[in-house]
């Protein structure tokens, strides 16, 4: 562990979520607050923060072996390391005791006690905080200055869902919202600092609610911003739709056409074993509601292969689900065993070899609807928010109100949202042209 005094250079490392990422920059304006300098990849940081994901198995193993390869490359002055994140909040004690290359451990709902942790590392005193005050940390941490096009706003954290695979619960607590106010506030700042679009960000971020309104109300609230063009959520929970959130979809036209709802199985067997509290067909009335509201919709979902006791029967349920939305997109994984949770001791564990095989049969059929639903997208007319320069020159890269990846070349600058024909697709973008008018 680093000793030589307190750290003048960062880099945060966020691996998993769009709230790790969210977590990942606060914490990176925390410490520039400080007076502490981010380090550019490739150069050298006095710290490294390892802000960790804990859903995927095998997440602490990848934890120590990131911390070897700093201690590596760092020779005789390797960095201080923090371990923060869910795996930090779920094996802290081990992790302090198993790698004594890290000076100090921060769960997700302490990181704004970050500087004095590092200043205690410095002094050779390890430490860690794996408490769990939500409210504490979002009054402590600095105002939002910087800001790409698109940011992050984080309006919900934790999860009272208890699904049989999830660590969640465990890891991130009880279900909180953060006051209306604050959010106000902080999506406010961001677009001063230069945001065209906010996605909202939670565990269950359909679950936030105010004394007087819930989800739908705060984005009808950030909508009046002037300057924030764009409006999305993620991640929903069925159970937590509200009818004023889908009406939102129709009355709202800064919120984007574009929903992920993780279904996670088409096989209500399933579903009960994993403790969904939805089935196939109240999922799929759910969507044809979204439709109604707004007929452009873009339908994204999570799945899981392989859940205990997954039979033959119940996977082709589940293609046939995929078959029967039409997904724009979606997400795949192979269940994986998360100690303290009761699926990962259910009777039934379905072998690797046959996860592996249906991941890449669910995946063709994703991959297929995709392609579809992108090529379905050729001729239209649309608003693409710049949010980086494309990989060829004079070529740029932004998203469409259906969260698709559009390059086009041209006058732009960005931050800008321009309109464009969309003219070509492709598997995991669109190519477009830019059209004269500039949507300003």
């Amino acid at each position: 562990m680093r000793q030589s005094g307190s750290p003048e250079t960062f880099r945060v490392k966020s691996f998993g979520c769009q709230m790790n990422v969210y977590d990942g920059e606060r914490m990176a304006e925390l410490l520039a607050e400080r007076g502490m300098r981010a380090a550019p990849e490739g150069e050298h940081a006095d710290l490294v923060v390892l802000n960790t994901c804990h859903i995927r198995e095998k997440a602490s193993e990848k934890v120590y072996s990131d911390i070897g390869r700093l201690v590596k490359a760092g020779g005789e002055a390797p960095p201080m390391i923090a371990v923060a994140g869910c795996v930090a909040q779920a094996e802290g004690e081990e992790i302090m005791r198993r790698a004594p290359a890290v000076g100090l451990v921060v769960g997700p709902q302490a990181y704004h006690r970050l500087p004095e942790m590092i200043e205690r590392a410095a002094r050779g005193e390890r430490a860690a905080d794996t408490d769990m005050p939500a409210d504490a940390k979002f009054a402590a941490l600095p105002a939002r200055r910087r800001s790409g096009p698109s940011a992050f706003l984080t309006v919900q954290e934790g999860c009272d869902k208890f699904c049989t695979y999830c660590v969640v619960p465990y890891t991130r607590g009880a279900e909180i919202s953060r006051p209306f106010n604050d959010l106000l506030r902080e999506a406010q700042a961001l677009v001063e600092a230069g945001a065209r679009e906010i996605t909202l960000l939670g565990q269950n971020v359909n679950a936030w609610a105010n004394d007087d309104f819930g989800l739908d109300g705060l984005i009808r609230a950030l909508a009046e911003l002037p300057e924030l063009q764009r409006i999305r959520y993620t991640t929903s929970h069925p159970n937590d739709v509200t009818e004023g959130l889908i009406r939102a979809h129709a009355q709202v036209p800064k919120l984007m056409p574009f929903l992920h709802l993780p279904v996670q199985s088409g096989s209500d067997r399933v579903l009960k074993a994993m403790n969904r509290s939805h089935c196939v067909d109240s999922y799929l009335r759910l969507l044809d509601r979204f439709r109604a509201a707004r007929p452009d919709i873009a339908l994204s979902g999570d799945f899981i292969v392989g859940f205990p006791g997954e039979t033959e029967a119940d996977f082709a349920a589940t293609l046939r689900l995929v078959d029967t939305v039409g997904y724009s997109q979606a997400f795949s994984f192979k269940f994986s065993p998360r100690p303290g949770t009761p699926a990962a001791t259910m009777d039934g564990q379905i072998q690797r070899e046959v996860m592996d095989e249906r991941l890449q049969r669910l995946q063709a059929a994703i991959n297929r609807h995709q392609s579809a639903f992108n090529a379905a997208s050729v001729g239209k007319s649309c608003e693409v928010l710049v949010e980086r320069h494309g990989k060829l020159p004079g070529q740029w890269l932004g998203k469409s109100p259906w969260l698709q990846s559009v390059h086009f070349a041209g006058e732009a600058a960005i931050g800008d949202l321009v309109e464009v024909e969309l003219a070509e697709a492709g598997a995991n973008s669109l190519a477009g042209r830019l059209l004269e008018s500039v949507v300003l």
